[in-house]
């Protein structure tokens, strides 16, 4: 094929196709290593393929759920640290699936940036591929686009893709929540991924900068302990579903905090109360509260202040479910109760949030 002198290639645009192929080259091995019944987790291919007959699901409904990781990559940029954010991207799409009683099965990454580098586009899918692991999900595909203009050198932009499915007749919330059922909460490691706006906002104003030693977390930056990932719940809480039938409904507590985000498992006639004392947040939500002056009402609304996953459950399995799940290493309280709903507002809070 004859080529002309001075024509411009797409490489001169600030595109290399090699190095597309080449960082896919060296991702097939994090890929694999997510494999799963149902799934081969090869890439390369126009699609990915999952067989759910070979997952052993009889009439399954699908559940599909998409997320990024929002205003947190800038400190991933900030610090230059990459391998975490990827669990975070993961952790917010099954999160959310496992509630709905979906067994999350697999995952596809959107992965876009200024000009692709190989060592940090590694580090980016090798956190999500940890993360697949981590929720027993298989990686079968994605995207990496370079889009020269775009971002500015060394950023980058992550979205997530989930689909898990269910059987019929097993779907999440169910309708036969009521009264008196127990209201447990799943302690969170930290901030997962929300609120980072306001977080990086305080961080400005306090005059710290992202290398500097944290000031609620000992021998450690900021920048590593405000990056730690978002916890993933998905293995424990199957579990919990698959030996007991009294699970009746659950919210994962991402942006909305616990105030917005109880109130999506609940029907119009119920609302819960809430002991604020059986809340332990971490000694950053109690820093943000001072550092940024945030009142307790506004921590509630924005960040998951240490629950990072509520379940309804009836009464008289509430403390064996409790002991379940902590024999897989949960740490769990007991938040409060489902209660008829006697306002507009269906989430009643009692006590003080008590910050570190």
């Amino acid at each position: 094929m004859q080529s002309k002198g001075n024509g411009l290639t797409y490489a001169d645009a600030g595109v290399s196709i090699d190095a597309g192929n080449a960082l896919v080259e060296a991702l097939k091995p994090l890929a694999k290593s997510t494999a799963r019944a149902g799934a081969n987790s090869e890439l390369g291919g126009f699609g990915g393929l999952f067989d759910l007959k070979a997952a052993g699901f009889t009439d399954p409904l699908l559940v599909a759920a998409n997320d990024g990781v929002g205003t947190k990559l800038k400190i991933a940029f900030e610090t230059g640290r990459h391998d975490t954010v990827g669990i975070d991207l993961v952790a917010m799409c099954v999160n959310d699936l496992v509630v709905q009683g979906a067994e999350p099965l697999f995952f596809l990454d959107y992965f876009a940036t200024g000009r692709l580098s190989h060592e940090q586009g590694v580090a980016v899918v090798a956190g999500i591929a940890e993360g697949c692991r981590q929720a027993g999900v298989a990686l079968i595909g994605g995207e990496t686009a370079e889009m020269p203009g775009m971002y500015n050198d060394g950023e980058y932009d992550l979205a997530g893709f989930s689909v898990g499915a269910v059987e019929r007749g097993k779907v999440l919330p169910r309708s036969d929540m009521q009264e008196g059922d127990v209201l447990l909460g799943l302690a969170s490691n930290g901030l997962h991924s929300n609120g980072f706006s306001l977080v990086r906002k305080i961080v400005e104003r306090s005059g710290l900068d992202y290398g500097s030693g944290s000031p609620f977390s000992e021998d450690t930056s900021l920048g590593e302990a405000l990056l730690v990932p978002t916890r993933i719940y998905v293995r424990p809480l199957l579990s919990v579903l698959q030996n007991f039938d009294a699970v009746k409904g659950m919210a994962h507590i991402t942006g909305g905090g616990l105030t917005e985000n109880i109130p999506r498992m609940l029907p119009d006639t119920l609302g819960v109360r809430i002991d604020l004392q059986a809340v332990r947040p971490h000694s950053v939500f109690g820093w943000i509260a001072r550092s940024g002056g945030v009142a307790d009402v506004d921590m509630l609304k924005t960040f998951n202040c240490g629950i990072g996953m509520v379940l309804a459950v009836d009464r008289s399995k509430a403390t064996a479910i409790t002991k379940h799940l902590q024999s897989m290493g949960e740490t769990v309280s007991v938040l409060g109760d489902v209660v008829s709903r006697q306002t507009a507002s269906c989430v009643e809070f009692q006590g003080t949030l008590d910050l570190p």
